[in-house]
């Protein structure tokens, strides 16, 4: 009496997806992998170029290369935030995280996580505004953009206010999205952190 082997299913996947012996995704793409480390990069050099800047006299060419710096970073993670977004909906949704949060936990993430988003978002076009305000030509790497107001003084000091403000917020999300990850590496030793790391 001869068996039949039965050939085995083969699962269909996005291009760049790895999985994971059960066939769900264990990591995000490539391409979300690489936008995601490249953009904390370029927070952190946001975040270094506008810091060292006081350091460096008025009208000297140091400070007005950090500056530059800082709003060419800015502008870039903007880019790099509406790519990250498209790419996302034009793909599976996030790999499953093994085992399952408990739901207060996923909805936390899913709160911090629209956060981020969100102010990485307004930061570079209030940035944007902030320089038209102060009548200053604003281009992205070298490519002109049109200014967003009219200039203005009091509107420059204002939109300041609120874009130090809302850095300032960014910084605590971040890093309490950060703390959540290596909590859930090393405390609850599940697949979150290892989603986004590649390998």
């Amino acid at each position: 009496m001869s068996t039949k082997v039965r050939p085995r299913k083969r699962t269909k996947m996005k291009a760049g997806h790895t999985l994971t012996p059960t066939g769900t995704a264990a990591r995000y793409p490539a391409p979300i992998l690489v936008i995601h480390w490249l953009t904390l990069v370029l927070i952190v050099v946001s975040y270094i170029a506008m810091e060292a800047h006081e350091a460096f006299p008025r009208g000297s060419e140091a400070r007005a290369l950090a500056i530059w710096a800082h709003y060419q970073t800015g502008l870039s993670v903007l880019v790099l935030t509406f790519a990250r977004i498209a790419f996302r909906l034009a793909t599976h949704p996030a790999p499953p995280i093994i085992p399952a949060p408990a739901k207060w936990q996923a909805t936390a993430s899913h709160a911090v996580h629209f956060g981020i988003y969100a102010l990485l978002i307004a930061m570079p076009f209030i940035g944007w505004a902030l320089q038209s305000a102060d009548g200053k030509a604003v281009a992205l790497l070298g490519v002109p953009l049109p200014a967003l107001v009219e200039p203005s003084k009091i509107l420059s000091g204002q939109l300041e206010e609120v874009h130090e403000t809302l850095g300032n917020a960014l910084y605590v999300l971040i890093f309490v999205h950060a703390a959540a990850a290596l909590a859930h590496h090393f405390v609850v030793r599940d697949n979150t952190m290892k989603r986004m790391l590649p390998g």
